[in-house]
């Protein structure tokens, strides 16, 4: 054999190497099994089956409905390769749906992405994977990953628009490791291209634009199916204690919330604070939003505390811009991070992911949630 690396960084012929690419029923994904199967890899298609669809919520612009299922299975027919479906219907409400419900239930802003990427996708299907003695686990996200010496690392997309890394800031070494994303160098309007010349049924299928298991963007009436109970009015009051009006359930409301508080003052108020212990939402002006010192717990690092002494910078909201900031390490998995610049809307139950700039492009260094 000689000693030369394939197209995903390992020292195998193509077609002695074996990959599962987790296929969404959308373009990119479907592009990617297409591209490995086109480069003469031995190709695993996997769609995972998240929740039961019901006319609330199986739409066309979310991911992982019985639609996609479908078309997941014409892209897997029309390329030749195997193609399974596992039934993760338990696992998604155990470990995304009931966390974001308990997420709001305590005043945070929950992002159920993360908890998915980070336990059915790359911890039940990485498990999966790794049975069917797949070499690498492929799939569609717009990251960008480098492998060298069997180590891999993450970098955002070379579209900066549709970088996902963000998302996956949980992942762990092994995980990463095993994983690779080949779109990360691409535009999108160049993975829908492969995939007309591909003849892929999804070539211009819309991307699914809300979270899979929330019908027409409403997350409070994925709260009132599950916990009707938790609507219960409380108190609005300004940083003074005073009482300015009343809410019907703090699960309607978010940090620097502006629109739907229906309480006025001279100037516009923002949802400052939410109490859960007291059921009280905060109110106060804009300039009282800003944030310069963040405190993170549950933290995944991803690198050793030397790459963040300089050029290191925070997203602390997936459409956030990126942050220079400064990062003190606990030993009890805690982080402060300080801002040079202060930020409005910092919520709890966010993540904050963690960047260093280096010669390729912003490295992803790891993250941890705001409390």
């Amino acid at each position: 054999m000689n000693n030369e690396l394939n197209s995903i960084g390992l020292n195998k012929r193509p077609s002695d190497t074996t990959v599962v690419v987790a296929m969404s029923g959308g373009v990119d994904s479907s592009t990617v099994a297409g591209m490995m199967k086109q480069d003469g890899y031995k190709v695993i298609g996997i769609t995972l089956k998240l929740y039961d669809d019901s006319k609330e919520i199986a739409l066309s612009k979310q991911c992982c409905s019985g639609q996609d299922i479908m078309d997941a299975k014409r892209v897997a027919n029309k390329l030749d390769i195997d193609h399974k479906i596992l039934y993760f219907q338990n696992k998604f409400k155990q470990g995304v749906i009931d966390n974001f419900v308990d997420s709001y239930l305590k005043g945070e802003t929950p992002i159920p992405c993360i908890q998915c990427n980070q336990t059915v996708k790359f911890k039940d299907l990485f498990q999966v994977s790794k049975e069917l003695k797949a070499d690498a686990m492929i799939t569609g996200h717009y990251v960008k990953s480098i492998t060298k010496n069997n180590q891999t690392d993450m970098y955002r997309a070379v579209d900066e628009n549709r970088d996902q890394s963000y998302f996956l800031f949980n992942t762990t070494r092994e995980q990463l490791n095993y994983l690779r994303f080949p779109l990360g160098g691409m535009l999108k309007n160049e993975t829908r291209n492969i995939a007309k010349k591909l003849q892929l049924n999804v070539a211009d299928k819309p991307d699914s634009q809300d979270i899979c298991f929330v019908p027409n963007g409403s997350y409070t009436s994925v709260i009132e199916k599950f916990r009707p109970e938790s609507f219960k009015k409380g108190n609005i009051k300004n940083f003074d204690g005073k009482i300015l009006g009343v809410h019907d359930g703090i699960v309607n409301f978010t940090i620097g919330q502006r629109k739907g508080i229906k309480v006025s003052d001279k100037d516009p108020l923002y949802v400052l604070q939410i109490d859960s212990k007291k059921n009280e939402i905060i109110v106060g002006p804009r300039e009282m939003l800003g944030k310069k010192k963040i405190t993170l717990n549950n933290l995944n690092l991803l690198s050793n505390e030397k790459e963040f002494q300089n050029n290191v910078f925070v997203k602390v909201r997936s459409t956030g811009k990126l942050l220079a900031a400064d990062i003190n390490f606990n030993s009890n998995d805690v982080a402060e991070v300080n801002l040079k610049v202060s930020e409005d809307g910092i919520s709890p139950g966010q993540a904050c992911v963690f960047y260093r700039k280096d010669e390729i492009g912003h490295k992803m260094l790891g993250g941890g949630w705001i409390v």
